[in-house]
């Protein structure tokens, strides 16, 4: 299978995603290097070969008017991961998770359905590839803490602060 990337830039630096054929985001994160995604993909979904393009059409528009301030942008832009049950239930979980309302690993691990799973919980934020999309920088300590993030604490901050306004 042969994906396509793009990168663009954004307030807080580059943004690349890597998308499928049908336009299901795979990867995606503030980096400009493949190299920062890829491996996150799981291997059934690895593409072979990964073409680069100027603009990823609806991906591309949601990435930039969220940036821009539309946060919904990203909520409808397909998304395909894999891993066991828990994962895959949690990723979805994020999705739903509103913007300017984050929540506690506490609170992430009881909508995903496991109350007592919390360092499950932060893993499935750890192991998120498609971050944005699935807006993993939602979640927080208790107490409001940023937290680890991929992307490094400065990028989470703005995030999270964007979404404020």
């Amino acid at each position: 299978m042969t994906a396509f990337t793009s990168t663009v830039e954004t307030p807080i630096g580059p943004f690349t995603a890597v998308v499928a054929a049908d336009g299901a985001v795979l990867a995606s994160g503030w980096t400009a290097e493949l190299d920062d995604l890829l491996p996150q993909v799981s291997p059934s979904l690895r593409p072979d070969a990964v073409a680069p393009r100027r603009d990823l059409g609806a991906v591309t528009r949601a990435v930039r008017a969220y940036h821009a301030g539309e946060l919904a942008a990203i909520d409808d832009v397909p998304v395909r991961q894999r891993s066991g049950a828990f994962l895959e239930r949690a990723w979805e979980v994020l999705r739903s998770v509103p913007a300017g309302k984050p929540v506690s690993y506490t609170e992430y691990a009881l909508l995903a359905g496991r109350p007592a799973a919390v360092r499950a919980a932060a893993t499935a934020c750890a192991r998120n590839a498609a971050t944005l999309f699935v807006p993993c920088h939602r979640v927080v300590r208790t107490g409001g803490a940023v937290g680890g993030f991929r992307w490094g604490p400065d990028v989470k901050r703005w995030l999270l602060d964007h979404e404020q306004r």
